[in-house]
């Protein structure tokens, strides 16, 4: 049997007071949730909708969920009314579904941009410059149901530190740089959203505030 509690606090000893630890739980039991939960974790990442929904009905109702895996515009009708944050949001078009979603569930959701900052041409998310075209058109600024808080970004999965060192320092840069031009007075702003169970004591270097780890605490996925 896997000791979570023991994973959860090895982890917890590696982040500093401030830093949100997302404990990824997709694709692992219910029961797994819950032991994480009974010794103090309250935030719990997913990434597929219909996984979610049963969770979220089996588990207690304190628990603030956090999306993300790559999400499809057609499926955010059915995560709105569960979900805090929505950390890959990687288009105009789904910012503008999560809003509509949102206004029906009378709430406003919490969502990251996903930068790609990572030379695998596998990850997701928007380019530096398609961030910046999409901030600078501003079609966001009329949408009262979605709140961006921040950036959300995965390095290469290789094992250099250095190269992922980089990608999470150019992230870091523009984080900087959004904030700077977009959202300087907006305190909300804040969120950086990098570092999974093999990196993220270096994206903790590279100023994450947001760490979502799940090997590390479960151990390997149960699909």
């Amino acid at each position: 049997m896997i000791d979570i509690a023991s994973n959860l606090s090895r982890v917890l000893r590696d982040i500093p007071q401030g830093t949100k630890l997302v404990a990824v739980s997709k694709f692992h039991p219910t029961a797994y949730i819950q032991a994480a939960y009974e010794v103090g974790q309250r935030v719990f990442g997913e990434s597929r909708e219909q996984e979610l929904r049963q969770k979220v009905e089996a588990l207690p109702k304190d628990i603030e969920w956090h999306f993300i895996g790559h999400l499809q515009t057609n499926k955010v009708k059915y995560i709105v009314p569960y979900i805090s944050m929505i950390e890959s949001v990687d288009s105009l078009k789904l910012l503008q579904e999560i809003d509509r979603q949102a206004a029906k569930c009378d709430k406003i959701i919490k969502v990251l941009l996903e930068v790609k900052v990572a030379r695998e041409e596998t990850k997701s998310g928007l380019t530096m410059e398609a961030c910046r075209e999409l901030l600078k058109e501003g079609s966001w600024r009329s949408l009262e149901h979605v709140s961006i808080c921040g950036l959300m970004t995965i390095a290469s999965y290789v094992d250099d530190d250095e190269q992922v060192g980089a990608e999470f320092a150019a992230a870091d840069s523009f984080f900087e740089e959004v904030k700077q031009q977009y959202f300087a007075d907006a305190d909300f702003f804040c969120e950086r959203s990098w570092g999974m169970s093999h990196d993220y004591k270096v994206a903790l270097a590279h100023g994450s505030t947001i760490v979502r780890v799940g090997t590390s605490i479960f151990g390997e996925r149960v699909y």
